[in-house]
């Protein structure tokens, strides 16, 4: 993990018990630079990874297009804030044709944030 990064801790409650496949599930995870640790002798997991690292583990568990992984991607995008237009506008960027109503669902921003985020990608 890049050292200017920083990293966001997220606990997964009962993750082996509410996931099918979920040394897959793990190992996806774990290839894509989180790091995933068990919470001692708990059924809890904890996560740890930057915020872009979850945006690209959110989006791997969608393409897997298993239901029992969803609440994984819901919860890692949660704890995904996007505040600054910088931030916004990076997201915008690594999707060619975004409109403001992806770019709103994507980041839970408000519409007045995702049109200009828009209008700035039309200019460049």
């Amino acid at each position: 993990m890049p050292l200017n990064m920083k990293a966001i801790q997220i606990i997964l409650p009962s993750m082996l018990r509410r996931t099918i496949k979920a040394y897959a599930l793990k190992a996806e995870i774990r290839e894509l630079g989180g790091e995933l640790t068990r919470i001692g002798r708990s059924r809890n997991w904890q996560l740890k990874a930057t915020r872009e690292q979850l945006d690209v583990i959110s989006l791997a568990i969608d393409a897997h297009n298993e239901p029992s992984w969803y609440w994984v991607a819901k919860k890692l995008r949660a704890h995904v804030t996007y505040t600054t237009f910088d931030s916004l506008l990076h997201v915008a960027k690594k999707t060619p044709g975004i409109t403001v109503n992806e770019l709103m669902s994507k980041t839970d921003c408000t519409i007045a944030q995702a049109r200009k985020v828009i209008d700035e990608l039309e200019f460049m």
